[in-house]
């Protein structure tokens, strides 16, 4: 049996209802789906003995979970995490075959598919992204602003100019998820690269706000922050690193004594092979087609489809059904004095596409 990868990272979530959510952490595709009650967005961390069982529920090795209980706060952020990564991976794949759908998300992580890469890239990029704001947001009892030369967190938060601290992010995440260290595993070695690939998407999308406090805007003092781009973005720059995503084997590293990522050269090609970039997301093994119901998906059946741009990839060529609608919409718009519009409803045709099965 393989062993568990070198690196454990907090996984997407299960949305059962509204106001309940199951979350899995660890991406080895062994854990069992733990169910974790919808919890409240208050500003202030979790306190006593409601933060320890937040912890408890959630699915962590020991030594995460003693973490988890030394740190007020950080598992409704961890929460906030998964439910961030798994909306922005399905908002990324709603138009392809595989749409981030959680049926057969167990034995999908079993095995080095892109689409393995891309989640757990998209797991460590929102959890990044979301300790960063919860550390600015007041929401962690163990860090705050970030730590931009002459800005002291009590004036920051008084000026609305408090950092995402991604300083700290990075350095408790990688402490988190576990220490680096070599490994003879190629799937271990894979994870943990790509685990890395989304924290410095995250990292990339750091910009310089500035806020000015002269007399009429006149910029004569100017206070500067840190802070991260929309999540959105990083998930963007993520669907393009796993559209180019590279196969790799892997190969011993003499000098060091341990096994090492390997992008073969192409056949027929006199270049040798590389280790891929840092910026590459990493798989070994070529994808199902998704196209049918199979212990990886649910297949494309029945998705709905635009027929000028979608509908011939996405139904596998099977084909697809139309149906009309009526769709209502508010319509003949005018401005009434003084404060408010009135509008009139509107009824028209819509024509949906959706696959055969």
């Amino acid at each position: 049996m393989r062993p568990p990868p070198a690196l454990a990272l907090a996984g997407l979530c299960l949305l059962a209802l509204p106001a309940a959510v199951a979350a899995y952490f660890g991406l080895t595709g062994r854990e069992v789906l733990t169910p974790f009650p919808g919890l409240g967005t208050d500003a202030a961390p979790a306190q006593g003995d409601t933060h320890l069982k937040q912890c408890d529920l959630l699915k962590l090795s020991r030594r995460q979970k003693q973490l988890c209980r030394r740190e007020p706060g950080l598992a409704e952020t961890l929460r906030e995490a998964a439910h961030l990564g798994l909306l922005e991976c399905q908002f990324q794949f709603r138009h392809e075959r595989w749409d981030c759908s959680l049926e057969g998300r167990m034995g999908l992580l079993k095995r080095g598919f892109k689409e393995t890469a891309f989640l757990y890239a998209v797991s460590s990029a929102a959890l990044t992204h979301t300790l960063a704001r919860a550390c600015s947001a007041g929401r962690m009892e163990r860090c705050t602003c970030d730590d931009s030369p002459g800005l002291e967190s009590r004036q920051a938060w008084q000026w609305g100019v408090c950092g995402d601290n991604l300083k700290y992010s990075t350095k408790f995440l990688n402490n988190f998820l576990g220490p680096k260290r070599g490994s003879k595993d190629l799937r271990a070695r894979a994870d943990a690269h790509n685990t890395h690939v989304g924290m410095k998407a995250v990292k990339s999308g750091l910009r310089t706000t500035c806020k000015c406090h002269g007399v009429s805007g006149s910029c004569a003092v100017r206070t500067c922050w840190k802070q991260l781009s929309p999540f959105r973005e990083t998930g963007q720059v993520l669907k393009l690193r796993y559209d180019s995503a590279v196969k790799v084997s892997s190969a011993t590293n003499e000098a060091l004594g341990r096994l090492e990522l390997w992008v073969p050269a192409r056949p027929g090609s006199p270049a040798k092979g590389l280790a891929p970039r840092p910026g590459d997301l990493v798989y070994m093994e070529d994808s199902p087609s998704f196209c049918r119901p199979s212990k990886y998906s649910p297949g494309t059946a029945g998705r709905v489809c635009s027929r000028e741009a979608s509908c011939n990839s996405l139904c596998c060529g099977r084909g697809y059904d139309t149906q009309s609608r009526l769709v209502a919409f508010s319509c003949h718009c005018q401005v009434q004095w003084c404060c408010y519009v009135e509008c009139q409803q509107c009824v028209q045709e819509e024509l949906v596409y959706t696959c055969k099965p």
